[in-house]
């Protein structure tokens, strides 16, 4: 075979194999108009990991919807996560773009001062990642795709992200999103974190509660330890005066 007809017919396979996933990916979440997804890719990985490390399966999850879900809650995760949620198609790119500055001036600081610290340089802390996600980004990140940081893996993301907002309501976003996100180790979704925290379900968090879960929502198995610090207070005060304004969907 010649090489040119071969490198077309691989060029023309993966481009099948490529589409064959976006629409497997686009099947997966028309069900989720009125199937709730059993898993995600995160919490699987989370699964095997703490199995792997502990040799058992400690797993709070419990799906609950509509008024089942608190709108001080769905307030303060917008308020703290996507305060646009409610007006974006799905990717909020003045958001992304402020972000990959912030990366880009953090990890300059640190080359600098790497070059400054010379041998000691393994004593200094890594640049810190900011991210620009909104909530349905998030959400396809969890759903289908691993953790590594890759433009691949980020226009997969993107990809996925329209499509939930093409297939789903704003409201079955969050839904979903509030159902899944991580809250501590093992600790899936509001009432499992509403429970475990403040041992209420979902539907009776009041204001400063669903301000302190949000809170959490970035960094859950540093915020678990010491779910009442003065950080996680403060901050969830921040919270709680934006809650008022939020629209929700």
């Amino acid at each position: 075979m010649k090489p040119l007809r071969f490198l077309t017919r691989l060029a023309a396979l993966l481009l099948l194999g490529a589409l064959a996933l976006q629409l497997y990916f686009a099947g997966r979440i028309a069900l989720m108009t009125v199937l709730a997804p059993q898993s995600t890719t995160f919490q699987r990985a989370e699964a095997w990991r703490i199995l792997s490390e502990q040799g058992r399966l400690p797993w709070s999850q419990q799906w609950v919807d509509g008024e089942a879900l608190s709108p001080q809650l769905r307030r303060a995760v917008i308020a703290s996560e996507d305060a646009s949620f409610a007006e974006h198609g799905g990717v909020d790119w003045d958001a992304l773009e402020k972000a990959w500055e912030r990366n880009q001036r953090a990890q300059a600081k640190l080359e600098k001062k790497l070059a400054q610290v010379g041998p000691a340089a393994k004593t200094v802390k890594p640049a810190k990642v900011v991210g620009g996600s909104t909530i349905t980004q998030q959400l396809a990140k969890n759903l289908f795709l691993s953790g590594e940081r890759n433009f691949v893996r980020k226009g997969q993301e993107i990809v996925i992200t329209y499509m939930l907002e093409g297939l789903l309501s704003k409201q079955r976003i969050l839904d979903i999103y509030l159902n899944n996100v991580e809250w501590g180790e093992g600790l899936f979704g509001a009432q499992a974190a509403a429970r475990n925290y403040f041992r209420l379900d979902a539907s009776r968090l009041s204001a400063n509660q669903a301000a302190r879960l949000a809170v959490m929502l970035p960094a859950p198995k540093r915020f678990e330890k010491r779910p009442a610090s003065p950080y996680v207070l403060s901050r969830a005060a921040t919270i709680e005066a934006r809650m008022p304004a939020v629209e929700l969907p």
